[in-house]
């Protein structure tokens, strides 16, 4: 006798033979003799009796056309075969309206859920195909009952969840240095320890495109100054070596020579040591110089996951004060300023100076020149971006000037704003990390669904009990995945749990990852503080000193939560500011379908940016920074400040800087500045024009607009989705 139902969405529900009797009903109507009551009470109970405790939706429905076969109207048992069709065509036409506007490569949020993906191309379409159709498998087999509602009714947002069931984690800061010196094993090819920067240049980029291909998020380098610093020397004592042949001289003794700046000069008046020193010293640099140019050319050419996006890659760098890595940087800048192809700005890596008191900041340290430099580069190439190593939370107690190997205890960022740091089972540091995966909060829902009360105190007190109901649902859901994700064997990950995550080589190819993979965090974001504090008090924290201090008292209560949760469930759990891109346009338009259009709070297709000034409130760059600057203590797990400028930036490399000694004055932790560059999409040509309509170069008028879109840049607007394109749209200058 059949007592549970196991329904299609994987959920089991108690039997009720009155829907097997309306769906027989309805197949009889649909023929000439009509209704015949008897006869479907007589088969809804052989149905039902017959059956074994516990049946799927699909095996009941097969005994009802069995019994219906059986019984004098055979006509009835058609209807019901060709509507049980009907019923599941019409489940499958989502799916196939969906295919359809990926095969016909439709401009859309589906299509345009991240500009760094080609989904045009057959290796996107196929990725994107696999993504929409792994996402339902996710919410009906491997989420919670309570997770999937919350997820169904638009409180969460699971990121990355069609990569769920790969067990795969969000992104790593390699340790290049290991890789360089022991090599690794990537499929059949095998990387042999670096000697020269040109290999140490490539292997790299090897690194990186290999490692995304075996995770969903991005793929950093710390330290990349230290890191290829080395091979600087080897190449110059290459170069030496070279003298030696030619001239059949021992030269042995300038092979470690002190060298206070690899700095190109003319030969002309040198003479003896002198001269052979700066003749390898010209042709290392102008051999550092490809070798940057190169890496930074791979990086936006080289295609991952299955070939349909550029790798999604970060590099910092900026405090190594040595002569070798001085020479690393300052043409690492300089080829970014040439720009790659016909002068084009360079998309990938994202670049990001370290600011450090006394390294790399102040006219007395060793590194301002190059600092002065990264402004520059910064005011024509968008890149780098800075991360302020003076914040106190991105402090480490054991840095120390003269320690060699302080980059351990610098921290770093990576993508739009990842940051791994504090470590509550492993050495603290940036290095060997990252993130295991993150969801994120729908705030602004949970603030719609109170604002109607009228009392303040008892609306907010509504609003945090609501906020921590949510907040448990979206930590047992990060505990539950990565539960799922402890499982996975070190070989489904060759590179990683081999050579880039910390403890990982004490892994054997058959070893699940667990031992490991608790070192990273495990993300809680959260989007639209603005658009929450609007409807919880009418204002935005960036117009009211009342709503900054109610924004400010949320988010320390979601910090201090996640501190709750790394307590109880033993994992580091963090509050990230979430860099939401397609996500902004979907709590909006289920919150819009929801509640209507509410005035600062869903009359845009967009919610703003985790905490956010809204795009379009004008302000000064410094009400801005004294705005969002208090949130980045609290959301150690990423963050990041912008500034609009106006005009051409290319000649103004101060307004670079004042936006970065707005970091160091107010203890923000990361920043990057958006400024105007027209595109010729047909031959490169780049201008900082208000309105450039005609190429003047090549007179095509296929001209774009280059854009950060979060944390980082898009080569056209095109594959931008309609939220993001309306932010844009929408976006002031800081003024």
């Amino acid at each position: 006798m059949i007592q549970t139902v196991i329904k299609r969405d994987g959920r089991v529900v108690g039997y009720n033979e009155e829907k097997i009797k309306a769906a027989i009903r309805k197949a009889m109507l649909t023929t000439e003799m009509g209704e015949d009551e008897a006869l479907i009470m007589r088969i809804a109970d052989r149905v039902g009796m017959s059956g074994d405790d516990r049946m799927t939706v699909e095996e009941i429905q097969d005994r009802v056309e069995v019994e219906l076969m059986k019984s004098p109207r055979k006509e009835v048992a058609k209807r019901y075969i060709a509507y049980r069709d009907q019923r599941n065509i019409a489940r499958r036409a989502k799916t196939r309206d969906m295919f359809l506007e990926i095969i016909e490569a439709k401009n859309n949020d589906i299509t345009r859920e991240n500009a760094n993906m080609n989904t045009d191309s057959p290796a996107g379409m196929m990725m994107k195909f696999a993504s929409e159709t792994t996402k339902p498998f996710v919410d009906d087999y491997l989420l919670s009952p309570e997770a999937r509602d919350a997820v169904r009714n638009g409180y969460l947002h699971i990121h990355d969840k069609d990569y769920y069931p790969t067990k795969s984690l969000t992104c790593v800061q390699h340790p290049l240095d290991r890789i360089l010196k022991y090599g690794f094993i990537a499929g059949h090819g095998e990387s042999r320890p670096a000697k020269r920067i040109e290999t140490a240049s490539i292997i790299g980029c090897i690194s990186l495109e290999t490692a995304q291909n075996e995770m969903h998020g991005g793929q950093a380098i710390p330290a990349f100054d230290f890191y290829l610093a080395p091979y600087v020397r080897y190449s110059y004592i290459e170069e030496i070596k070279n003298l030696e042949s030619l001239n059949g001289t021992d030269l042995s003794h300038l092979y470690n020579v002190s060298i206070d700046d690899f700095i190109k000069r003319d030969l002309d008046g040198l003479e003896g040591d002198n001269r052979w020193i700066q003749h390898a010293i010209n042709r290392t640099v102008s051999r550092v110089h490809q070798s940057m140019e190169a890496f930074i050319h791979n990086m936006n050419t080289i295609h991952s996951r299955g070939g349909n996006q550029v790798v999604f890659s970060s590099i910092n760098y900026g405090t190594d004060t040595s002569a070798e890595g001085r020479c690393i940087i300052r043409e690492l800048l300089n080829s970014t300023y040439e720009g790659v192809g016909n002068g084009a700005t360079a998309i990938f890596p994202i670049q990001i100076w370290k600011k450090k008191r006394g390294v790399s900041y102040l006219p007395a340290d060793r590194n301002y020149d190059l600092y002065k430099l990264a402004c520059k580069v910064t005011a024509r190439r968008f890149f780098p971006n800075f991360v302020n190593l003076d914040a106190t939370f991105n402090q480490h107690e054991k840095w120390r000037a003269d320690d060699p190997l302080r980059y351990n205890y610098e921290v770093a960022t990576m993508g739009c704003r990842t940051r791994v740091f504090e470590n509550r089972y492993g050495e603290k540091t940036s290095i060997g990390r990252g993130n295991i995966s993150f969801s994120t909060i729908n705030i602004v829902r949970i603030a719609i669904e109170c604002m109607n009360i009228v009392d303040m105190d008892e609306r907010i007190a509504r609003f945090f009990s609501r906020l921590d109901e949510i907040m448990e649902i979206t930590a047992r859901q990060l505990c539950d995945r990565y539960d799922f994700q402890k499982t996975a064997l070190s070989k489904q990950f060759p590179l990683l749990m081999s050579r880039l995550w910390n403890g990982a080589d004490s892994l054997n190819p058959d070893s699940t990852i667990e031992s490991v993979i608790n070192q990273g965090t495990l993300g809680i974001g959260f989007i639209g503080l603005a658009e929450c504090l609007v409807a919880l008090t009418g204002k935005h924290h960036g117009e009211s000193n009342e709503s900054q201090a109610l924004g400010l008292r949320i988010v320390s209560h979601m910090r201090s939560r996640a501190n709750e949760f790394s307590e109880r469930y033993s994992h580091n759990f963090s509050v990230l500011a979430t860099p939401a891109e397609g996500l902004s346009g979907k709590f909006t338009a289920r919150d819009r379908r929801s509640f209507g259009e509410i005035p600062g709070v869903t009359d845009k297709i967009y919610y703003t940016n985790s905490n956010h000034v809204p795009v379009y409130y004008k302000c000064s760059p410094r009400h801005k920074a004294k705005i969002e600057a208090p949130y980045h203590d609290l959301t150690r797990g990423g963050h990041i400040f912008y500034v609009e400028i106006d005009g051409d930036a290319t000649h103004n490399p101060e307004a670079i800087s004042d936006v970065v000694d707005l970091m160091d004055k107010y203890n923000i932790g990361y920043c990057s500045v958006n400024h105007n560059r027209n595109r010729c999409m047909d031959c490169g040509y780049e201008d900082a024009s208000e309105s450039l309509e005609e190429c003047p170069k090549c007179h095509s008028h296929n001209i774009d607009c280059l854009q950060r879109i979060t944390g980082y840049l898009v080569g056209t607007t095109d594959r931008w989705n309609k939220a993001k394109l309306s932010e844009l749209h929408d976006r002031v200058v800081h003024k």
